[in-house]
C-alpha cells in the first residue's frame, strides 16, 4: 500500500483487506479541480478560499456570489450572521438556508437538527421512516434571519432509518436522512466513525464524504482542525470559514445524513499550538471564541466553561474533551494545567458513573508520547493528571475504555502499557485532509500497531461495537476515500478489562 509503513500486531487479530473486499460497490472518483496545500489553507485569503469552494465541483452562481459577498463583509467587519448585510446578500441570491441542516446528538427516540435560516418564512419539516410507516411533521417560525435554530425531532422509534424534508412555501429546500440509536441496555451493534484534520481541504472532498456515508455510521466524532484555519481573534474570518464549510455540497451531504459531534484543536482555536489564553488574547476573547464555536456546531449541551460534553449512543458512552481552551499556560507541567481542574473532576465523575459497556474518550492531541515527543500534548503538560485518569480506570475496574486522538497528521495506533500488565489502546486518525506530518512510525515503535504517513492519505477511523452476544467486542477499521479498508483490528472485551489487583 502507498501509505503503509510497518505493522506490529501485539496480540490483536489483524487483517489487511484489499480494495475488492471493501463494503459495497465503488463509484467513480471525482477528480480534484484545484489542489490546495496545507500552507495555502492556513493562509486562507480570498483567492485560496474561492479555489477551495470550487476544488471539486463548481458551485452554482448564486452560492458563489453569496459566499463572496458575505466573505467580504466578514473580512472587513466583526459582524454576526444576523447582520443586515449578510441577510440581504442571502436574499439577493435566493438563499433560503445560510447554513444547515446539520444533524447532532442522536438518541433512541430523537435527534437534533441545526440550521441557520436566511428569512423568517415558516419552515415545514416532515420526518418519515424509509418504509413510510411513521410520519411526523412540525413547523418552525424562525425568530430572526441568520440566527441558529435547533430543533429536536422526537417521538421517534429506536434503531430506525428516517428521511426528512425541509420545505418553505410548499417548496423543498433541503433533505437528509438518519438512523436512530438503539435503546441503552439493548443488545445491539453500533458503528461510529471518527477522525480529525479536515483543515478546510477535506471538507470539500466528495469522495471522502461519500465513503463515510457509505459505511452508514450512527454518528461521527470530529476531533479538531476542522473548518476554521488559523484565524486568531479575527471573528469575522472565523465566521467566513464556517460559511465556506456550510456552502460546500460535500459537507452538506455529510452534515445532513450523519449526526456529528465536534471538538476543537489548535487551528480551530486560534493558531498553531495555541491554547488557553496566550499573549495578546484576553479572557473575553476566549469566551467569544467558545460562543462562536457553540453556535456553529450541533453538539450536546456543554459542561462548565469549556466545550467538553458526554452523551450515550446505545451501548457506547461518548466523552469528548476540551484539550485547548482550559489549559493554564502559567502552570504548564503542573497538575491540572491541561484540562483544568473542573474538567478533570467532571471526567472522573463521568467515568465512574457510566453504565455503558464501552467508553470512548477523545483528546484533540495524543494521549501517548510516542510521536514528536508529545510537544503539544499530555506528556509535556500534565503527566500527573493523565496518570490519575489511567489509575482511576484501573482501580475502579472501569471496562471498555478506548482512547482516540488527533493532531499528528497521518494515522496510527498504539498500546499504552501499564505496570499492572494492562494496556490501553489509542487510535489516532488525523488524515481527513491528506496533509503532511510526522513519520508514519514513531522512533520507539515497539508499542505501535500500525502507521501511515499523512501526505496523500485521506482516511477516517471506524469503530463497530458489537454487544449482541455474551462477549461484546469492538472492531476498528481505517478506511480511505475510495472505501478501501486499510486496517482491520478486532478487540474482545476481555482486552478492555483492567486487571484485578
Amino acid at each position: 500500500m502507498k501509505y503503509f509503513s510497518k505493522l506490529y500486531c501485539l496480540g490483536l487479530s489483524f487483517m489487511l483487506l484489499s480494495f475488492a473486499s471493501a463494503v459495497g460497490q465503488r463509484l467513480e472518483p471525482i477528480k480534484a479541480r484545484h489542489e490546495i496545500t496545507l500552507n495555502q489553507a492556513h493562509k486562507g485569503d480570498k483567492k485560496i478560499d474561492s479555489l477551495l469552494l470550487e476544488s471539486y465541483m463548481p458551485p452554482s452562481d448564486s452560492i458563489k456570489k453569496f459566499y463572496l459577498e458575505a466573505r467580504a463583509i466578514f473580512e472587513n467587519d466583526t459582524v454576526a450572521f444576523t447582520d443586515d448585510r449578510i441577510i440581504e446578500a442571502a436574499q439577493r441570491n435566493h438563499i433560503d438556508l445560510i447554513s444547515g441542516p446539520m444533524l447532532g446528538d442522536v438518541q433512541a427516540e430523537r435527534v437534533t437538527l441545526w440550521l441557520r435560516p436566511a428569512n423568517t418564512n415558516i419552515l415545514q419539516i416532515k420526518v418519515n421512516t424509509q418504509k413510510g410507516t411513521d410520519i411526523r411533521a412540525l413547523e418552525l417560525k424562525p425568530i430572526r434571519p441568520g440566527k441558529v435554530e435547533r430543533i429536536v425531532l422526537d417521538g421517534l422509534k429506536p434503531a430506525t432509518h428516517y428521511d426528512y424534508h425541509i420545505s418553505t412555501n410548499d417548496r423543498v429546500i433541503s433533505h437528509g436522512s438518519f438512523l436512530t440509536a438503539p435503546k441503552s441496555g439493548q443488545k445491539s451493534t453500533v458503528r461510529i466513525t471518527f477522525a480529525s484534520g479536515f483543515h478546510k481541504i477535506g471538507l470539500h472532498n466528495p469522495n471522502l464524504i461519500r465513503s463515510i456515508i457509505h459505511r452508514k455510521p450512527l454518528a461521527m466524532l470530529l476531533l479538531g482542525d476542522l473548518a476554521v484555519d488559523d484565524r486568531d481573534t479575527h471573528w469575522g474570518l472565523h465566521r467566513s470559514d464556517y460559511l465556506l464549510r456550510d456552502v460546500s455540497p460535500a459537507w452538506q451531504e455529510l452534515a445532513s445524513k450523519i449526526p456529528l459531534y465536534a471538538s476543537w484543536d489548535d487551528h480551530d482555536y486560534l493558531n498553531n499550538d495555541l491554547s488557553g489564553i496566550p499573549e495578546g488574547v484576553t479572557k473575553a476573547d476566549r469566551d467569544s471564541l467558545r460562543f462562536i464555536w457553540q453556535n456553529n456546531w450541533n453538539n450536546p449541551t456543554t459542561i462548565g466553561d469549556g466545550i467538553y460534553f458526554n452523551t450515550r449512543i446505545g451501548e457506547v458512552e461518548i466523552i469528548m474533551l476540551d484539550t485547548r481552551s482550559c489549559r493554564n499556560l502559567d502552570e504548564r507541567g503542573d497538575y491540572g494545567s491541561y484540562l483544568g481542574t473542573s474538567q478533570l473532576q467532571w471526567l472522573k465523575e463521568v467515568l465512574k458513573n457510566s453504565t455503558a459497556p464501552f467508553k470512548v474518550i477523545s483528546s484533540g492531541t495524543m494521549w501517548s508520547d510516542y510521536v514528536t515527543k508529545a510537544k503539544d500534548s499530555w506528556g509535556t503538560w500534565d503527566i500527573a493528571a493523565r496518570e490519575e485518569i489511567y489509575s482511576l480506570i484501573e482501580s475502579e475496574g472501569i471496562s471498555g475504555v478506548l482512547l482516540i486522538s488527533g493532531d499528528r497528521h497521518g494515522a496510527r495506533a498504539f498500546t499504552i502499557p501499564r505496570p499492572s500488565g494492562f494496556r490501553f489502546y489509542e487510535f489516532e486518525v488525523a488524515s481527513m485532509g491528506g496533509v503532511p506530518g510526522p513519520p508514519a512510525m514513531a522512533e520507539d515503535s515497539s508499542h505501535q500497531l500500525f502507521g501511515y504517513e499523512g501526505l496523500g492519505l485521506k482516511a477516517f477511523g471506524e469503530f463497530t461495537f458489537t454487544a449482541t452476544s455474551e462477549q461484546p467486542k469492538v472492531t476498528f477499521r481505517l478506511i480511505d476515500e475510495s472505501g478501501t479498508i486499510l486496517e482491520e483490528h478486532f478487540l474482545g472485551y476481555d482486552a478492555l478489562l483492567p486487571l484485578k489487583k
